[in-house]
């Protein structure tokens, strides 16, 4: 699929990022710092002031990720295997896109992982998180809901996997976005927002409260991960707090603004944040980190077989498109499972999935998919 596909089901103007504006508030004076103490707020370019995200007339939808199968038509069951012949006098089934058990073993499924380490979240529990930012209610369900009401939401959701699912234990998360894409280039030109340490640490304070784990999600726009990512020593040197990155919006290569085209990033950048990662595990002694890649194009992750496995760091390369369940299951047999890395993960979105009256997939509906996903995203 190529990625330019991605962009026929919306105009232009639907790529608008949500711009922030720095206003005075005395929401900061409520937060409470955790852990070590943060790095001074000059080192990311903001006074000590609560950023708001306007809301933009162009109508910026949740995320640009809208999903479609390759060559833009839809999926239909299959009889049989997904690929390959059928096995003589054999039963037939009908398997949706992502699902057969067979096409995901010829693919290389389940991946070969190092030993598990003492610690290692996955496989053995399945995460289930809220995304967003507390400072819009169009980034995710993490802003979109008062924080109690959020909570309780999580939970029930939480509460669905494991009904649906009694082997795997959950493991409810917060996915706070704490570097956000940007379309003007700010101070540093360099096209993204990194939030004070205030809202990191008040969602991070959110997730102790509710016995979930944290992830911070990066954004990079124009800034290398290598020079941006130590910036969060001081949050991820924790043993509850994990990593995601989003190559939607790297655009170093490109230089293009974010929102405009869709961004990638190498294995080799991959393989730095991990190294990165696995450095920290050693160093402050912690249990293995997870980290996130979110991906709904072939060209989002370039070079995968040149991803590295570490045992300190456990990877799951999540599918992050939104549309009606065909074109879901259609990404994730594309990008994921066709792709093998480690571990897999699943987005949904509830508006952009069910916006054209499609239903928003069940959990019961995600765990025929093959691997099964052990990341649950909700936005």
């Amino acid at each position: 699929m190529k990625k330019t596909s991605m962009f026929s089901l919306l105009s232009v103007s639907r790529f608008s990022i949500l711009m922030i504006v720095l206003l005075a508030s005395s929401g900061c004076s409520e937060q409470k710092v955790v852990s070590s103490t943060p790095v001074s707020a000059s080192a990311v370019e903001v006074k000590k002031t609560v950023p708001v995200f306007t809301q933009p007339t162009s109508g910026f939808a949740n995320h640009t990720s809208a999903t479609v199968s390759p060559g833009g038509k839809e999926t239909v069951p299959v009889q049989g295997k997904e690929a390959g012949s059928e096995i003589p006098g054999a039963k037939k089934r009908t398997y949706l896109g992502g699902e057969d058990p067979e096409f995901a073993k010829k693919m290389g499924w389940p991946v070969k992982s190092p030993a598990l380490f003492p610690g290692s979240i996955l496989p053995e529990k399945r995460i289930v998180a809220y995304y967003g930012n507390p400072l819009s209610k169009r980034m995710g369900a993490l802003g979109e809901y008062e924080k109690e009401d959020m909570i309780r939401r999580l939970k029930a959701e939480s509460k669905r996997w494991a009904d649906a699912d009694p082997s795997t234990p959950v493991q409810p998360a917060l996915h706070l976005i704490a570097v956000v894409a940007q379309s003007e280039p700010g101070k540093a030109g360099k096209y993204r927002m990194i939030m004070p340490d205030e809202i990191v640490n008040k969602v991070y304070g959110w997730a102790k409260e509710a016995n979930c784990i944290l992830f911070i999600d990066i954004q990079t726009g124009h800034e290398d991960i290598r020079t941006l990512l130590p910036r969060f020593e001081w949050l991820l040197k924790n043993p509850d707090v994990h990593l995601g990155i989003d190559p939607e919006f790297n655009l170093v290569a490109s230089r293009k603004i974010p929102g405009t085209k869709i961004g990638t990033f190498d294995a080799s950048e991959i393989n730095y944040v991990t190294g990165y990662l696995k450095d920290l595990v050693k160093k402050y002694r912690l249990p293995p980190k997870v980290l996130t890649v979110h991906r709904f194009t072939r060209n989002g992750v370039t070079n995968y077989r040149q991803i590295v496995l570490r045992p300190e760091v456990q990877i799951v390369m999540h599918m992050d498109g939104w549309g009606g369940p065909h074109l879901k299951r259609a990404s994730y047999k594309d990008y994921i499972v066709t792709e093998p890395v480690q571990f897999s993960g699943f987005k949904l979105f509830y508006h952009n999935d069910t916006k054209k009256g499609d239903q928003l997939m069940t959990a019961k509906d995600i765990l025929r998919l093959n691997p099964k996903p052990v990341y649950i995203m909700y936005q």
